[in-house]
């Protein structure tokens, strides 16, 4: 079978690999047919970052952290690259219950197991016994090479799921995949950060650092507005202005990615813009009791934080990987009650064999389709 594979900046293609069969009981075997560029995937993707980041570790610059996440060696090819897709399951090993050959799934991205204490709390992406199937793994997940283990990336033909009926969710009858595309990670991630804080302060004022994590910024903007909160999103570029204020939210053109200078009295910050100073002002710009929910990479060893500002305000800082499974239920269910339209952050639908190419756009998000196959 082939796999979109990142052999290097500027440089994808198309390899073979041996096609995964299932192994457990437990397994499942799914076909990709949507597949979603999450905004991390464009950090190697359009910037040599593999040699200056190995420095950085060696140096101390970097945190320690992204070795055991990345290896020592981040990002260096060749990877399968990919970790959001919609599939088609296509076998069943013989003690899944809750899934059929032709089911429509979401396919998280990070493995998981479903019952070891970690899962239990909600913490996915922290699966105890997936890290343990690759010993002093910090994450098990998709499309980030051998150091989260042997999966594969999700832009190829085949793709084997331990523990089956806990990891793939159905996608809910009339809901369109390439309208959930991003739910393996981004989307999901996007409602992390708004709907739990609107439950417990409803019409709360968010604001929105976008342009770093690029579509998480915007799913998170409209998920806000539709679910009644007074929205402001801020980035550098027009289109995704455009983007936003179509989603409800009132928008800001700003010079420098994450910047809040003179904006105060959120309840919520969401810091898409992926930096720093986004953390920083974003922390500056809570109302007494306000959170501020961080998606993106902070890399550096020492990330300085206003903690005094934090202080006077009793603020909120969380930030963290997304543990998607658990939110993936509330999510579909809500997509098909309200019909939210999360395909308009999509900036660029391509051909699944134009993948090579396409994937390496420059557009907000990029998302490859092909036609599932008819299976019943």
């Amino acid at each position: 079978m082939r796999e979109l594979t990142f052999v290097r900046t500027g440089h994808l293609r198309w390899l073979d690999r041996p096609a995964p069969t299932l192994q457990a009981s437990t397994d499942a075997l799914v076909r990709p047919f949507v597949a979603s560029r999450c905004d991390g995937d464009t950090l190697p993707l359009h910037r040599p970052v593999s040699w200056p980041m190995q420095a950085g570790l060696k140096l101390g610059l970097l945190a320690p952290v992204i070795g055991h996440i990345v290896g020592p060696r981040p990002f260096k090819g060749p990877f399968g690259i990919g970790h959001e897709c919609i599939a088609q399951v296509t076998a069943t090993g013989s003690d899944i219950t809750n899934l059929a050959v032709g089911d429509i799934v979401v396919v998280p991205w990070a493995l998981s197991c479903g019952v070891c204490p970690q899962c239990q709390r909600g913490l996915t992406a922290k699966c105890s016994t997936m890290c343990e199937v690759s010993p002093g793994k910090t994450l098990a997940a998709f499309g980030f090479g051998p150091q989260c283990g042997p999966w594969g990336g999700m832009v190829t033909d085949t793709l084997r799921i331990p523990n089956a009926d806990h990891m793939l969710v159905k996608v809910p009858a009339g809901v369109d995949p390439l309208r959930v595309a991003a739910a393996s990670d981004n989307l999901a991630d996007a409602w992390r950060t708004v709907v739990p804080a609107l439950r417990e302060r409803p019409g709360a004022r968010i604001l929105v650092l976008g342009g770093g994590g690029k579509s998480i910024g915007l799913y998170a903007a409209g998920l806000a507005a539709v679910h009644g909160a007074e929205v402001e999103y801020t980035d550098t570029d027009q289109d995704r202005l455009t983007i936003a204020a179509d989603l409800g939210a009132r928008v800001h053109a700003v010079t420098k990615r994450g910047s809040a200078a003179g904006r105060s009295g959120y309840d919520i910050v969401v810091e898409a813009a992926s930096n720093p100073r986004g953390l920083r002002e974003g922390l500056r710009a809570l109302a007494p009791g306000g959170a501020c929910v961080g998606t993106g990479y902070y890399v550096r060893a020492n990330t300085k934080l206003p903690v005094m500002d934090m202080y006077a305000t009793s603020a909120t800082l969380q930030v963290g990987v997304s543990h998607v499974r658990p939110a993936l239920p509330e999510l579909l269910a809500f997509i098909a009650q309200t019909g939210f339209e999360a395909e308009r952050v999509t900036t660029l639908l391509a051909d699944w064999d134009d993948a090579p190419a396409a994937y390496q756009e420059r557009a907000t998000k990029v998302v490859l389709h092909r036609l599932p196959l008819n299976l019943n």
